[in-house]
């Protein structure tokens, strides 16, 4: 097989995913998720399962049946019957009835909600599980009916853990997320603003198949900062020599997302203080790896990342967090920058998170730090990691 016909340098299996038209995972899969569902629903008492749709990263109706949802879809699930689907927007039933997988798609002519309560009522509903974000509303049309209970917890436990299947569409999300940031090295030029950046980073996984989750891009002079991390949305600044860029990617397979964070130059080498920077992270990156691994402790995370203070820098973001489907625990900051309560788990064999000590100077006032980005998705093993990205990870020069 040739480049051009394998650009982002596949593995056949992978190369076969992406090549579907409207990718589907096996059968087999989609019954294990339906027998998880199953047991959630018997732990708790319910006798049917409202889906809500969201369109955001860890879609629980994509995830039951491939939808990958627009605005709102309302799914009806009990184990052993077909299931049914309520849709907001009549023009997007056609295509919907041609991904969806086992279920009967309707639309809810504006009124889903009733309808869906009508269809609990024939198949003779008592107490309803609810899973993604049902507005208040219709919540309360729901409550006025049935028994409710929201499941959205149970729901986010069963994303932890990723199946064999979800792993390779996580590698294909990688290696899209890959071919952003490598458009974005090789198309970066003085003169450039951060929107036709972010327009190079999209340019190099839409033709592929990719679609856009974020695709966080800032630039600042090296010599006077103004920023220290990634803007969440662009602006009209023009990338200048002497700048350093930084950027946090993700590209999606279908809800399933790579992350990538760099660091590059621009026609300069890195001033003393970003070299420092960079290399304390990079420092950090190997430490906290080399403790990744099934039933590793937070606290020993924690320690690896000590050399982030000891060298005077902190950090402006999550240190490590749960990814792939959504945004999960653990979510862990630094000893300088905690994250919240450190979660009492340990990581498990087939998690995915992403590790991104993005260091920083220390100012109080954050508009006057400096800051770089160094991080990616890894899959914890039982004795260490994988690394789902192929991207080299280094402090570049452009020009």
């Amino acid at each position: 097989m040739s480049a051009s016909d394998n650009p982002l340098g596949l593995e056949p299996r992978l190369q076969a995913i992406l090549a579907q038209e409207y990718p589907r995972f096996s059968d087999a899969e989609y019954a294990r998720r339906q027998a998880q569902l199953a047991a959630v629903m018997q732990k708790h008492g319910v006798d049917h399962l409202l889906m809500v749709s969201n369109n955001r990263a860890g879609n629980g109706t994509q995830w039951l049946t491939a939808w990958p949802g627009t605005v709102e879809a309302l799914t009806i699930f009990k184990p052993g019957e077909r299931m049914k689907m309520f849709m907001e927007w009549h023009n997007h039933i056609p295509l919907a009835k041609v991904i969806a997988r086992d279920v009967d798609v309707s639309w809810g002519e504006h009124e889903g909600i009733v309808k869906t309560i009508a269809e609990l009522k024939r198949r003779g509903a008592k107490c309803v599980g609810v899973i993604g974000p049902l507005p208040a509303g219709k919540l309360k049309q729901l409550e006025a009916h049935y028994a409710v209970k929201a499941l959205d917890a149970e729901y986010t436990r069963l994303r932890m853990i990723k199946s064999e299947e979800e792993l390779d569409w996580l590698r294909i999300g990688a290696a899209l997320s890959d071919a952003g940031l490598a458009a974005l090295i090789e198309g970066a030029k003085p003169g450039l603003d951060e929107r036709e950046l972010s327009a190079l980073v999209e340019s190099g996984y839409i033709k592929l198949g990719g679609t856009t989750m974020i695709h966080y891009i800032g630039c600042t002079a090296m010599a006077a900062p103004h920023i220290h991390v990634p803007r969440q949305h662009p602006s009209p600044r023009k990338l200048a020599a002497g700048d350093v860029l930084f950027c946090e990617l993700s590209a999606f397979w279908w809800d399933y997302a790579g992350q990538v964070l760099r660091t590059m130059t621009i026609a300069a080498d890195p001033t003393p203080l970003y070299r420092d920077l960079y290399q304390t992270a990079e420092d950090a990156f190997d430490a906290v790896s080399k403790v990744i691994r099934h039933g590793a402790g937070m606290q020993e995370i924690l320690a690896a990342s000590g050399l982030i203070e000891e060298r005077g820098f902190t950090v402006c973001d999550d240190l490590l967090h749960g990814f792939g489907g959504g945004y999960f625990q653990p979510i862990l900051g630094s000893r300088s920058r905690p994250a919240g309560k450190i979660p009492d788990m340990t990581l498990e064999e087939n998690m995915t998170v992403v590790l991104q000590p993005n260091v920083t100077t220390t100012e109080a006032d954050e508009v006057k730090r400096a800051g770089v980005q160094v991080g990616e998705m890894l899959r914890v093993t039982k004795t260490g990691f994988e690394r789902m990205h192929r991207a080299e990870r280094k402090l570049f020069r452009i020009g």
